[in-house]
């Protein structure tokens, strides 16, 4: 615990050496609430807010040779100054550096007709801010950007293996300006400002071929902008790429090498399904097959296989366009996923007529789906019938090989894992690589629920998903969280993120317990 110190109640810029944070990363200081201000004799001084960023200044001070002072600050305090300073520092911010006093005056002005917005030439500090702000998210491998207007500001987020994080907090006069230029390189309309619209960019950045969509939205403080990026050389990973189990890998290939039915990959946004579904497709895509895909969107482009992009606006949907490529004699069809009962019932009928059906449904886990799809209208019978095999997935970050060291595992980490009792754990230290997050990547945890003739008679008869589920287990299916352990135990992740993703337990370990160091 925390013992009596120094306190402070606000945190100059003249209060911190700014020297001592060139190799600390912005990740690293913000995750431990700890912000290094000075070295002071022979000893580094720190603001911390609580024990975690008294146990992150000991290990930094002992890697520089110096002896940990903290002083105690407000959470808050810290993490405003922690943006300010390192915002000041960015080499985004460099470029913010040269929109100020009249050049914002004259960005605000230039933006407000396409006329002079397609005038500006490549050496406006708008457009050089949105590079930069590109060239770093490719650099950080973000999946995402967030451009997020408030009242007095905007904060910029990046999302990096599936956590956002602020990279920066421009002045608000330029939010039209940024947002203009966002739609003009993806060919959307810079005059309409009341409606969602949704657009694509195509970029070379760094030498690597970047597809990015995007999509802006009106908000009461102005319209907000989420870029999502897709490395389009990074392709598409095979199945055994995705982290399953062996038992499970072989499962789901069995299950790909039926003639007909549906199989299911389920989970929340931003969990992986379509990488699976990808996968799978990849496995079964022969000369002999012909392939259908039904998607919103289209992320890959995948040779040999017919893939369809829906449009709502003139009545492409999932179900018109699943409808449609029945007449086009597929073997196998891929659904981006089933929202709905018309959708639903052509993918059963799909499947019953001898048709292997692949899609996607948002439920948190295996047997929910069932659940799912008996709730949207389809008769428990045609379900059983239909159905082959569900995959629930989530996406869990990989501790960073490069820094990767073992430790002694806590009480409560014990506890987590029980009935296993490992004598070492592992967890990233930080460094360069990971950009001192201690996390580099991401594989998958998974549960697999075979549909057999105990689980189909368990659907005809209605049965809840928690029946399901505990007679699943009877038959050996592995939860969501087991596959988490395995992982843990295996040193490719940690206890604190399969706790962060799986959710599995009521009792959180205490603060300081589970940390990462630099």
């Amino acid at each position: 615990m925390m013992r009596s110190m120094e306190t402070v109640d606000n945190i100059k810029d003249d209060d911190i050496d700014i020297s001592l944070l060139k190799d600390i990363s912005l990740s690293y200081v913000k995750g431990n609430v700890m912000l290094p201000l000075r070295v002071q004799g022979d000893s580094l001084v720190a603001a911390v807010a609580g024990n975690r960023g008294v146990y992150a200044l000991r290990d930094l001070a002992r890697s520089r040779g110096l002896k940990p002072h903290p002083v105690q600050a407000d959470e808050k305090t810290i993490l405003d100054t922690i943006n300010r300073i390192y915002s000041q520092a960015s080499r985004v911010d460099e470029v913010m550096g040269d929109i100020k006093g009249e050049d914002l005056s004259m960005i605000a002005t230039e933006f407000e007709s396409p006329k002079d917005l397609l005038e500006l030439t490549e050496e406006a500090p708008i457009i050089r801010l949105l590079n930069a702000l590109l060239m770093e998210a490719v650099k950080e491998k973000a999946s995402d950007i967030h451009i997020e207007p408030y009242e007095k500001g905007i904060d910029v987020r990046f999302r990096v293996d599936g956590i956002l994080n602020k990279v920066l907090s421009p002045p608000k006069i330029i939010h039209d300006a940024l947002i203009s230029r966002i739609k003009i390189i993806a060919g959307l309309d810079i005059a309409e400002k009341r409606l969602p619209q949704d657009g694509r960019i195509k970029l070379l950045v760094g030498g690597k071929d970047i597809d990015i969509r995007v999509s802006i939205i009106p908000t009461a403080l102005g319209e907000r902008a989420v870029l999502r990026l897709l490395d389009r050389q990074a392709g598409v990973l095979s199945l055994e790429m995705l982290g399953l189990a062996d038992e499970t890998l072989n499962s789901l290939k069995r299950a790909l090498s039926r003639q007909n039915g549906i199989i299911l990959v389920t989970g929340p946004t931003g969990s992986g399904k379509t990488t699976t579904l990808y996968a799978s497709l990849l496995r079964l895509n022969t000369e002999e097959r012909n392939i259908i895909t039904v998607e919103d969107p289209v992320e890959y482009q995948l040779s040999g296989i017919g893939q369809m992009q829906v449009n709502p606006r003139i009545g492409l949907t999932f179900a018109t366009g699943l409808r449609s490529i029945l007449r086009q004699d597929p073997d196998i069809m891929m659904v981006g996923e089933i929202r709905d009962l018309e959708t639903a019932e052509i993918a059963v009928h799909a499947s019953l007529t001898g048709h292997l059906v692949l899609s996607t449904l948002h439920t948190n886990d295996a047997p929910s789906a069932v659940a799912r799809l008996v709730d949207m209208g389809i008769e428990p019978f045609l379900v059983a019938s239909s159905l082959v095999c569900i995959l629930a997935q989530r996406l869990i970050r990989v501790i960073c090989p490069y820094c990767k060291e073992p430790y002694t595992p806590s009480r409560q980490e014990l506890s987590y894992l029980s009935p296993h009792t490992p004598d070492v754990l592992y967890r990233g230290k930080g460094c360069d690589k990971c950009l001192g997050k201690g996390y580099l990547g991401r594989t998958g945890i998974y549960e697999f629920l075979d549909i057999t003739s105990d689980i189909r008679a368990m659907i005809v008869e209605r049965k809840d998903a928690e029946a399901i589920r505990a007679a699943a287990v009877k038959a050996g299916f592995k939860p969501l969280h087991e596959n988490a352990i395995e992982k843990i135990l295996r040193g490719i992740t940690t206890v604190e993120e399969a706790l962060r993703i799986t959710q599995s337990i009521n009792t959180l370990p205490e603060e300081g317990e589970l940390y990462s160091s630099p």
